[in-house]
């Protein structure tokens, strides 16, 4: 079977495709589904594993179940952009559950936020308690989301 420039095959492409749609898959049906033997399977997904290409196993919640219907992107601009201001913003915008994504961007902003939240009353107080407290923090815009159109945690393969 052909490697692609990242060392997989279709048989690991399919088994990284099928492991981020049902991460609860057991090895065997695994196995069956990419036709491989339960062990010739298990050396594969282990081997991914050591490779990095598999980051890690979780559960995903549903949002609007569990009492977080709302999500806002929140842009953040910081008074500086050193080392030591990006290090302390990020190290702080760790500690802080209702902040699921922070990323670093290039552009007018420095900073994504994507948080989750009950209502209106709860954004508020994020924005305030959470968000404008963060080390460095100089301008924030919000965008709240008012239906998600897609969501995937699946990457193309």
């Amino acid at each position: 079977m052909p490697k692609s420039e990242n060392g997989l095959d279709q048989r690991d492409r399919a088994i990284l495709r099928l492991l981020q749609a049902d991460g609860r898959l057991s090895n065997v049906e695994l196995a069956e589904k990419v036709n491989l033997s339960p062990s010739a399977c298990l050396r594969r997904v282990r081997l991914l594993e050591e490779r990095g290409l598999i980051a890690r196993y979780v559960m995903l919640l549903d949002e609007k179940a569990v009492g977080l219907p709302g999500i806002a992107f929140v842009l953040l601009t910081l008074d500086q952009q050193g080392r030591a201001a990006l290090d302390a913003f990020e190290a702080a915008v760790q500690r802080h559950p209702e902040v699921t994504e922070c990323c670093l961007l290039a552009g007018a902003a420095d900073y994504m936020l994507r948080i989750a939240y009950a209502d209106a009353a709860d954004f508020e107080r994020i924005h305030t308690e959470i968000v404008t407290q963060l080390p460095g923090v100089a301008r924030v815009q919000s965008t709240l989301a008012l239906r998600s159109v897609k969501k995937t945690t699946a990457l193309p393969l």
